[in-house]
């Protein structure tokens, strides 16, 4: 794969950029070791990160607390090798020249799991989703 830049760069996003996408930066972040430039966005911004979210990675010793969500530009896309949309609700027009993937996270809420147990079950599914995209980044 030809990257943009001197090395892969993600972009990760979801509609609120509170949750998912802050969750798959920081797990990113933490995977790649500095091999991937990171950035999370959001297509309707919240005001600040999921406190659930930010107490998931927190167990594994990832801080996200002070990220603060911020909306989702054509420049971020147009610098991304990879944009990775996270969940059904956001959309976005896929700009040329940069590849798109939709990763649709089960949502254990729907099967009566909820807090820390549901965040924890959202963490892994996306933890596992970033290592294999990292690999295949970096073909490692």
């Amino acid at each position: 794969m030809n990257f943009k830049a001197d090395q892969p760069s993600v972009l990760f996003v979801c509609s609120s950029n509170s949750g998912k996408s802050p969750m798959a930066a920081g797990l990113m972040e933490q995977v790649a070791a500095g091999t991937v430039r990171v950035r999370s966005c959001g297509t309707a911004p919240a005001g600040s990160v999921n406190p659930e979210s930010a107490a998931s990675l927190a167990e594994l010793g990832i801080d996200i607390g002070d990220t603060v969500p911020t909306a989702v530009t054509d420049e971020a896309q147009r610098a991304a090798d990879v944009v990775v949309i996270l969940g059904s609700n956001a959309q976005l027009e896929p700009l040329p020249g940069t590849r798109y993937e939709r990763w649709e996270i089960d949502e254990p809420s729907l099967r009566g799991i909820h807090g820390a147990e549901r965040m924890r079950l959202v963490r892994d599914e996306i933890k596992a989703r970033v290592e294999a995209l990292h690999r295949e980044l970096t073909q490692r």
